[in-house]
């Protein structure tokens, strides 16, 4: 490789180097922190830079240390402060409202050989267990997989191991790492015992109607069409509150201007004029676009003249048209999304 070859490394080939100079337990130990994919790219990438020149390895060298001096943030979590703000300020349900739309999915997994296996290998191994286990594995999987995962298992059991996702809680350390040997045993040839745990000194909190609405959001909607109304069956105000979670304000953008403008026509103006308060120049546009100008105008107009509003007024206006919304499409006038079998 030439020195105009090494200026053109990609951030893993960079990183690749930099594992390659290290030794063979400090590498070790890195390729421990990172998911299977980084590993597997991060792995691809070693072989690439194998023959790497001194000149090169330098200006590699160099890049890191600079990078390293800029980095001056600190990391923190603040999902926890986040919520009970909004709790407090909202209560629950508001809470719930604003946070499933703006929470980003967790990524980290408390049983790690789960992160190693497809999702089929998973539903295989679920598929002979209760389904209280079955909803604490899926419940540490990311959301796509755990959509998989979940279209994979029987029907008949899925609105059981959804339910019980939405109640989860607080679980014990003791009670993962069971359930982490249990699941390294069912496994065979997967390897999970060599895997390391990740933050297993306290209880984690899995689960709740936000991961559940989460999980059903990324399976087909027929799985939501057949499942919801059996969620409805066993509990009322979960299958509610994973309905609410599952569909909210922004969602409406997602229809076409005809069944867009349906919607405005059956929706009170005064609630239009509050939900629009809290949406963005773009989402607003979408909606004042599909009304003529006059009754734009006029929308514009009355929310200028209110002036600030309190947001739990704007959740509620916005709460009230999605009502109308999904009632006007179980009753056929119109049609959410851009499927034949969408299901609100």
């Amino acid at each position: 490789m030439s020195p105009e070859a090494a200026r053109s490394y990609s951030g893993v080939e960079r990183a690749a180097v930099l594992m390659m100079l290290v030794g063979e337990d400090e590498a070790a130990a890195i390729l421990q922190k990172l998911d299977p994919e980084e590993v597997r790219q991060l792995g691809s990438a070693m072989f690439k830079v194998a023959d790497v020149s001194e000149r090169e390895v330098e200006d590699v060298l160099d890049d890191f240390v600079g990078r390293a001096r800029e980095r001056t943030g600190i990391s923190f979590n603040p999902r926890p402060q986040i919520e009970t703000v909004m709790t407090r300020a909202l209560g629950p349900a508001k809470a719930d409202s604003v946070l499933a739309r703006i929470t980003p999915p967790e990524a980290a997994c408390q049983i790690d050989l789960l992160d190693w296996m497809d999702a089929h290998d998973i539903a295989c191994v679920l598929d002979k267990e209760h389904p209280q286990i079955a909803a604490v594995l899926i419940a540490n999987l990311d959301p796509a997989v755990a959509s998989q995962v979940l279209e994979l298992l029987p029907d008949a059991i899925q609105p059981d191991i959804l339910h019980r996702i939405a109640r989860l809680g607080p679980i014990t350390p003791e009670a993962v790492e069971t359930l982490r040997t249990m699941l390294a045993n069912r496994a065979s040839g997967a390897g999970g015992g060599s895997q390391g745990s990740r933050g297993m000194g306290q209880g984690v909190t899995l689960g709740g109607t936000r991961e559940a609405a989460r999980i059903l959001s990324g399976a087909r909607k027929a799985t939501e069409q057949r499942v919801m109304p059996k969620l409805f069956k066993i509990d009322k105000e979960v299958a509610r509150a994973i309905e609410e979670a599952l569909f909210v304000f922004d969602n409406l953008l997602e229809m076409d201007d005809k069944n867009l403008g349906i919607l405005i026509r059956n929706v009170d103006t005064d609630a239009l004029t509050r939900a629009l308060k809290g949406v963005d120049e773009a989402a607003r546009g979408r909606f004042l676009g599909c009304m003529s100008a006059r009754a734009a105008d006029g929308i514009r107009d009355e929310m200028e003249a209110r002036g600030p509003m309190k947001l739990s007024e704007v959740l509620d206006a916005q709460k009230i048209i999605i009502g109308v919304a999904r009632q006007l499409a179980k009753d056929g006038t119109l049609q959410m999304g851009g499927g034949d079998d969408d299901y609100v």
